[in-house]
This record gives structure tokens, C-alpha cells and sequence, in this order.
């Protein structure tokens, strides 16, 4: 089975034949170059591929789409704040290092704890990044700011943090 990444989400239609704009959480302007599958998680965890016709950069958080079988604005709209995902070797190619997307699939380690687990999610915040972790079978939301990050070891695929003594504590 295939592992998929959240890029972001459809936002808006465009135009009258169909097409969408795709804001994307890459970390860098993004043509979507070589993709030809987008999924769209249409229901919890079921991940439907469309292929994607052609795709034309707005900005670097914005893309306009065009999907297989989408011609009308009617049909676009349906699929308006879709969640769209990459499969993984995809989403490699297209994300940028320094995007905090870019953590996915990486290992927590705290700097009292130790290893904690693999960040499942990530969720940009205004002032902050959380990183979802399952740890002893619950849910984590871990701060990743300038206060608690310590170093990414892009090589090691690990995220070192110093987290706030009793922080864990509150979830378990």
C-alpha cells in the first residue's frame, strides 16, 4: 500500500471548464512537474486518484489545476475543501527541505524523553508548527517553534526538540 502525504486542499474553482486552485503547503512555488496522479480524500482515509491535465503556478502557496473528467465549474465546485495528497515519491520531489511539510514520516526525539514517535501530521499555525505523534496510543499535538526546536537531521529523518516539562504529561 502506498503512503500518502497531505500537500493541501482545493480552495477554489476557476474559470468555467473545471479548474481548481490547489493551496499547498510545499514551501516553495510548485508547477506540480511530472505529477499525474492528484489523491483527493473525498472520505475519511479514502484516497481517489485524479489525474491531473495540466497545472499552472499562481504564487508559491497557490496552484490552478486541471483534472481528468472535471469539466464544469458545477463539478469543481463538488470537490472545493478536498484534501489533496501525494503519494510518497512524489511528495519528495515536489516538497522543499525547508518546508515544515517536509517532517512527515520523521522521528520526534525529545531532549529528556527520548525518542517519542513518527510525526503523523503537520499542522502550520500562525506562530507555530504542531506535529502530530502518536505516543503510548494517544494523540500528541508537539510545539515546534523557535523555543523548543533544537535541530532537523534531514539525513537521520529525526526532529530534536526541547519540549515543556509536563507537556506529555497533560495528554496521557
Amino acid at each position: 500500500m502506498d503512503n500518502y502525504f497531505s500537500i493541501g486542499r482545493l480552495v477554489a474553482t476557476f474559470g468555467l471548464q473545471g479548474e481548481l486552485v490547489l493551496k499547498h503547503s510545499l514551501g516553495k512555488r510548485s508547477s506540480l512537474k511530472g505529477i499525474t496522479a492528484l489523491f483527493l480524500e473525498t472520505r475519511k482515509n479514502s484516497f481517489i486518484p485524479y489525474f491531473l491535465e495540466k497545472a499552472k503556478v499562481k504564487d508559491h502557496e497557490q496552484v490552478y489545476v486541471k483534472l481528468e473528467g472535471i469539466d464544469t465549474k458545477e463539478a469543481a465546485q463538488k470537490l472545493t475543501q478536498t484534501n489533496v495528497y501525494l503519494v510518497e515519491a512524489d511528495f519528495k520531489a515536489q516538497v522543499s527541505k525547508d518546508a515544515p511539510v517536509s517532517m512527515l514520516g520523521f522521528m520526534v526525539e525529545d531532549e529528556a524523553l527520548g525518542e517519542i514517535g513518527i510525526i503523523d501530521e503537520v499542522i502550520e499555525m500562525p506562530l507555530q508548527v504542531l506535529a502530530k505523534v502518536i505516543y503510548q496510543g494517544k494523540e500528541l499535538l508537539l510545539p515546534i517553534n523557535e523555543a523548543s526546536l533544537i535541530e532537523v537531521l534531514q539525513k537521520d529523518k529525526r526532529v530534536r526538540l526541547r519540549l515543556p516539562e509536563g507537556l506529555i504529561d497533560i495528554y496521557l
